[in-house]
């Protein structure tokens, strides 16, 4: 490592949240490093306290109601007097949770000598310098070798006459102190979806209002929209408004509750908030990137190449702030691979950088998704119609075999395999039914190296359980006899042995 004694540190991080927080201690615990993080709000960023975190506490308290109001019963279980959830309780439970995660990512950061830590809004003054805003009136100025940008994004702004002054974003939602009777969310991506299943399954009366199409319609495959919209709408009992072209105004009754007007004319009475959930803008318009000469994209967005390079040479950016792939893991992943080519005294990591490529992601809806890879007509796009092959499979949960319902009106859980060319290398892996979220990660590893479906078929099923559908799909064992491992497993090779 080069230690540029000419500044005050050698790597300063603009934000506190899980990447900026990741990339700083991975540097600091290499020898000789001087490091500095900076953040203006609370420590862990948009996961921790507005996002992943609170939100998955929010989805589990809807799953645990969920099976008070509906599943129980099928059991044999007595119907409990009351499956309404006490808000306030809930909320200061979250709450508490969240703001110990705080004092985790703070004092993970104090624990380390080579860290100094600063509290307050960060601007460059030119590309090594940097001015520090700090909430007491004071402003610093510190010097940087090198600079990684990772402030994150923030809920977009919802156009419209009343639209701000009468609705929240999903912010707000994590600040709302009771439970709205009923609600309007506007959004197609998960976000809204996510919010919308767990407000509806706590008890909310819910209206999910989207602009264009049906939910997820962007970069989600057909079949998974499509089941969504019929899990959503005949199990959960949202009211779906698709293709309204949006919200035109939100205007107040006599009785101050809220009235939604819809741009194609129909309007939604009595609603007690409104949820505007229609996109994140980066939260880069304060920090002088003109200054630094970083070059960023139309929508504010930093412009990166695969290594996190902005267009100056001494600063880089990862996370939200790039709009490409914003998944806190992404993130994580990206910062610690930076700090790795930055700052390894031995260089063996001077190519790191992380993969955006095959990133699964789940989406906490009612039922859960889990999606890997690419669509079905992302698959077509690349590969031509006539080079890939299709397997689906679509079933009911056994968890629902002994419910007194109809087989045709039992929720259904939809697999999807997406392979390609002679080998019939996966490509693609698309859930949505219960269980999605936790079964996609091992898939994802196989898939990232290189499984063939044949691959898949030589995993013997785990039964009775959904994840075994995966690796029994078309016909078995008849997919051509090609492992995309380095030590194929197909027809009862022996497992491999490590080198010793």
């Amino acid at each position: 490592v080069i230690i540029m004694s000419s500044f005050d540190y050698d790597y300063v991080v603009f934000g506190g949240g899980s990447g900026g927080i990741a990339s700083a201690k991975r540097a600091a615990v290499k020898e000789g490093v001087k490091v500095a993080v900076i953040e203006r709000a609370r420590w862990g960023g948009t996961c921790v306290n507005v996002g992943c975190v609170p939100k998955k506490v929010m989805y589990m308290a809807a799953s645990i109601a969920t099976t008070l109001k509906q599943e129980a019963a099928q059991y044999g279980f007595d119907q409990p007097t009351s499956s309404k959830v006490n808000w306030g309780v809930l909320k200061a439970k979250r709450d508490a949770y969240v703001k110990r995660l705080n004092g985790i990512y703070e004092n993970g950061l104090n624990n380390l000598e080579n860290i100094d830590v600063y509290i307050g809004d960060a601007t460059f003054v030119d590309e090594h310098t940097i001015s520090i805003a700090e909430a007491n009136g004071i402003t610093k100025t510190i010097t940087a070798s090198k600079t990684c940008i990772a402030v994150g994004g923030r809920p977009t702004d919802a156009p419209g006459e009343g639209v701000m002054e009468h609705s929240i974003n999903s912010d707000g939602f994590f600040a709302l102190e009771s439970q709205p009777e009923v609600v309007v969310v506007v959004g197609a991506g998960y976000i809204a979806v996510e919010l919308a299943g767990v407000l509806k399954s706590l008890g909310s009366e819910v209206h999910l209002v989207t602009r264009h199409g049906r939910a997820l319609r962007k970069g989600f495959d057909p079949d998974l929209c499509e089941a969504l919209h019929e899990a959503m709408v005949d199990h959960e009992g949202i009211v779906v408004h698709n293709d309204t072209m949006g919200v035109e105004k939100i205007t107040l009754s006599s009785d101050q509750k809220k009235v939604v007007h819809l741009k194609n004319g129909d309007t939604i009475y009595g609603v007690d908030c409104v949820l505007m959930a229609i996109g994140r803008v980066p939260n880069t318009e304060t920090l002088n990137l003109d200054k630094a000469g970083v070059t960023m994209d139309k929508r504010g967005y930093i412009t990166v190449d695969e290594y996190q390079n902005t267009s100056n040479p001494d600063i880089f950016a990862l996370g939200d702030v790039c709009g490409k792939v914003e998944l806190t893991p992404m993130a994580i992943a990206a910062g610690r691979r930076l700090a790795d080519r930055l700052f390894d005294p031995n260089r063996k990591s001077a190519e790191s950088k992380v993969s955006y490529e095959q990133v699964p992601t789940v989406v906490f809806s009612h039922p859960t998704i889990g999606t890997l890879g690419l669509t079905e007509p992302q698959a077509v796009e690349k590969y031509g119609e006539e080079n890939i092959k299709v397997y689906k499979s679509k079933f009911a949960n056994l968890m629902y075999g002994i419910y007194d319902v109809e087989p045709e009106h039992k929720p259904k859980t939809l697999m999807k395999l997406i392979t390609a060319g002679k080998t019939e290398l996966v490509v693609g892996i698309h859930i949505i039914g219960m269980g999605a979220d936790e079964m996609l990660q091992g898939f994802g590893v196989a898939m990232k190296m290189g499984a063939t479906k044949a691959d898949l078929d030589s995993c013997v099923a785990i039964h009775p359980t959904a994840s075994e559908e995966l690796v029994t799909m078309g016909t078995w064992g008849t997919s051509p006899n090609v492992s995309g491992a380095k030590h194929s497993p197909l027809l009862g090779a022996p497992p491999s042995e490590p080198e010793m």
